[in-house]
C-alpha cells in the first residue's frame, strides 16, 4: 500500500511538473529575477543610508563634545587664572570623561565607516551584476520569442500543432467511418442482388414470390407465340400473291 502510494504521488508530481512546465513562460520568469534583483539592490542602497545617518549622528554628536572639550578647556584655564585650582581640577576631570567619549565616538564612527565602504562596494558590484543580467534576460527572450515563432509557424505549416493533431485525428476517423459505411452499403446491396438478403417490406411469402415469376414467364411466353404467329402470317401472304 504504501509503495503504491508513492508511485501515485511520484506520478501526480510529474504531471504536475510538466503542467507547470508547460504553462511557465520564461520571459515572465527572468522579469520576475529581475524584478527580485532591483528589490535587493534597493535594500543594500537602504542599508547604506541606513550606515550613512547613523555616521552623521556620531559625527554631530563627536562634533557637539569637542565643543564641550574646548569649553572645559578655557573654564580650566580661567580657573588657575582666578587662583582656582580646584576649579580647574574639576574642569579638567570632566574634560578627560568626555574625552573618552570622544574616544568612543571616533572608534564607532571609524567601525561605520568602513561599513559604509564595503557597502557601496557591494552596491556596485550588485548593479552591475544585475545590469548584466538585465541584457542578458533581454536577449534570451528575444531568442525565445523568435524560437516560439518559428516553432508555430512550423507547426501551421507542417500541420503537427495540438489543433492541427487533433483535426487530422478528427479527418482520420471520419474517413474510416466513411469506408466503412460505405463497404456495408456495398454489401448489402451485393446480397439483395444475388437474393440471399430477403426483403421484409415487401409483401407475401417465397410461394408467393415464386409463383408470380412462374406467371410472369407463361405470360412470356403467350406473347413470344402471338409475336410469332403474327410474323408467320405476315410472311405467307405476299408469296400467295406470287403463285396466283
Amino acid at each position: 500500500m504504501a509503495g503504491l502510494m508513492s508511485r501515485t504521488s511520484a506520478i501526480a508530481q510529474a504531471k504536475f511538473s510538466k503542467l507547470l512546465d508547460r504553462s511557465e513562460d520564461p520571459g515572465e520568469t527572468l522579469d520576475y529575477s529581475y524584478e527580485q534583483q532591483l528589490t535587493q539592490l534597493q535594500n543594500v542602497k537602504r542599508g547604506i543610508a541606513d550606515v550613512t545617518t547613523a555616521k552623521k549622528r556620531l559625527e554631530l554628536e563627536e562634533s557637539a563634545t569637542q565643543q564641550q572639550l574646548t569649553k572645559l578647556d578655557d573654564q580650566a584655564r580661567q580657573a588657575l587664572q582666578a587662583g582656582r585650582e580646584d576649579l580647574a581640577r574639576e574642569a579638567l576631570s570632566r574634560k578627560a570623561s568626555l574625552q573618552a567619549q570622544v574616544d568612543g565616538l571616533h572608534q564607532q564612527e571609524q567601525q561605520l565607516g568602513d561599513q559604509e565602504q564595503k557597502l557601496i562596494a557591494g552596491e556596485q558590484t550588485l548593479q552591475t551584476k544585475i545590469e548584466a543580467f538585465r541584457s542578458q534576460k533581454e536577449v534570451i527572450k528575444a531568442q525565445y520569442s523568435a524560437a516560439e515563432a518559428q516553432v508555430k509557424i512550423g507547426e501551421a505549416a507542417t500541420g503537427i500543432g495540438e489543433h492541427m493533431a487533433d483535426v487530422g485525428l478528427a479527418i482520420q476517423r471520419a474517413q474510416d467511418k466513411t469506408q466503412d459505411m460505405q463497404a456495408r452499403a456495398a454489401a448489402v446491396d451485393e446480397l439483395t442482388t444475388s437474393g440471399a438478403l430477403v426483403d421484409f417490406t415487401s409483401q407475401g411469402d417465397d410461394l408467393d414470390r415464386q409463383l408470380s415469376q412462374v406467371s410472369q414467364a407463361s405470360q412470356v411466353d403467350d406473347e413470344l407465340a402471338k409475336m410469332k404467329a403474327a410474323l408467320g402470317q405476315g410472311s405467307q401472304a405476299p408469296s400467295l400473291g406470287a403463285g396466283q
